[in-house]
């Protein structure tokens, strides 16, 4: 009970976003104190640890032989332990920098945000990551319910709400009512399936290859699925090389060829929302009409895709205020709100 005070009194709570793409680690009274890529890079031949981050992230596919980058989580999950732990434990340390006097050696309690449709072994790979990591208290919170916190929506009364939260490796698409998911969906069809359709289309449409750094830059530019005379004034240089000369090409390209690319995993994610609302229970389809649908996630940022959602499926859609850190957000949130933390199902 006393080593319980003592802890609490002398002690920290992060909410993190422990994402494909990016972690993002907010401190409870602080706000957002880390954000960087989930990448690392290592010597092929030591294993040690070369850059975490925004550095590592630099080096992508411009590396040498002995050296690798990673990604040491694949549709949310953790794929590489080791990197992992080696990773949270670079974050955590950073995060460290933030506090002062007794607060410096204190092991923080966390609250970190997975997919809902991961299985028992992967809950515990990333909590014992987290532990091993320096976490004191490592908790588990699928990610709907903490973007939904995070995006200000009321989770533990008995109404209907529907979150679509796009991240890098996942979507996660869930009915919450009462601290729970009623109805979820967790699909591989997010960030990184759009980064990898303009990769493909760049190829069999151009023989021009490009990297995954440059087809994400062209999806944060001008992905879109707007109007074609709206999408057509989108302007993007496509750098990358001719498949048949070998030698360097810049292209230019415009929304509507993007918005051609990414139309098969746009689509295939509507459908996905489609089968959330038809498995719904009855009762809560009017909260859902009333409420809306909230994107979150860095995915929900194509342009128009509001609208495109609200039209395929006659429901009004809102986008999340700074939807890329709802997550991260609604995590600590829970962590300081006693009443939530105690109301929302944890993992």
């Amino acid at each position: 009970m006393f080593l319980d005070y003592f802890f609490n009194k002398f002690s920290y709570d992060l909410g993190i976003d422990l994402g494909t793409s990016n972690t993002i680690v907010l401190a409870v009274g602080k706000g957002i104190i880390i954000n960087e890529p989930t990448v690392v890079a290592i010597n092929k031949k030591t294993k040690d640890i070369l850059a975490i981050g925004v550095d590592a992230k630099k080096m992508l596919g411009k590396t040498p032989d002995t050296i690798e980058v990673i990604r040491p989580l694949k549709a949310g999950v953790v794929s590489d332990f080791d990197i992992a732990h080696k990773m949270l434990s670079y974050f955590l340390n950073k995060s460290r920098k933030f506090y002062k006097g007794s607060f410096a050696f204190a092991k923080p309690r966390v609250l970190l945000g997975v997919p809902s449709g991961i299985t028992e072994v992967e809950r515990r790979a990333v909590s014992d990551a987290a532990k091993t990591a320096g976490a004191r208290t490592a908790f588990l919170v699928e990610e709907p319910i903490a973007s939904s916190v995070g995006a200000g929506l009321e989770v533990t009364k008995p109404f209907g709400i529907l979150i679509v939260d796009i991240g890098g490796g996942t979507t996660e698409i869930a009915v919450i009512s009462l601290g729970g998911i009623v109805v979820g969906k967790s699909i591989k069809n997010a960030g990184d399936q759009l980064d990898s359709a303009i990769v493909s289309f760049a190829r069999e449409e151009f023989n021009l290859v490009v990297g995954e750094k440059t087809a994400e830059e062209c999806k944060i530019a001008i992905g879109n699925v707007l109007p074609d005379a709206e999408s057509a004034k989108l302007t993007f240089s496509l750098r990358g090389r001719d498949v048949k000369t070998g030698l360097p090409k810049t292209l230019q390209v415009n929304g509507a060829e993007i918005k051609s690319a990414i139309s098969s995993p746009i689509n295939s994610l509507i459908v996905a929302i489609k089968d959330t609302i038809e498995d719904t229970p009855p009762e809560l389809i009017p909260d859902i009409i009333k409420q809306g649908i909230t994107l979150s996630g860095g995915g929900s940022l194509v342009k128009g895709l509001e609208v495109l959602i609200s039209k395929q499926t006659e429901i009004k859609v809102k986008l999340a205020d700074d939807p890329m850190s709802c997550v991260a957000k609604g995590c600590a949130k829970i962590l300081e709100t006693s009443e939530l933390f105690n109301s929302i199902k944890l993992l």
